[in-house]
């Protein structure tokens, strides 16, 4: 089996949003980074030094090759990606090797077993 590694940064205010649309499509879980900082094509506004530019989140998941794109793109529809300046990225990279989702991988066959 194939996986791809979906890598999204979006505004702490829409990561569950984003995780809850993934697990809607297929994805098994997510592992979340909380408070990163991002900086786009101007630099982040401080006052006194502190930013105060808003948090972001990164949310990684190991997703099957063949449903990547689709939870991809509905990442991208639901952040509001290309209708919003600076709403954050996601982008996927292939994953060589994995380990540790065997578990997961025999619950996900014994519910489509259960399904047939």
């Amino acid at each position: 089996m194939k996986f791809k590694l979906i890598v999204a940064m979006v505004a702490d205010d829409k990561t569950d949003k984003v995780i809850s649309t993934a697990r809607e499509l297929g994805a098994t879980g997510a592992t979340v980074i909380t408070s990163a900082r991002g900086e786009g094509l101007a630099p982040p506004k401080s006052f006194f030094g502190v930013t105060v530019e808003g948090q972001v989140d990164v949310a990684l998941f190991i997703v099957e090759e063949h449903m990547s794109k689709t939870i991809l793109e509905a990442i991208s529809e639901v952040s509001n990606f290309k209708g919003s300046h600076g709403a954050g990225v996601a982008l996927q990279l292939d994953i060589e090797d994995v380990v540790g989702l065997e578990s997961q991988l025999s619950t996900i066959q014994d519910e489509i077993e259960e399904q047939l």
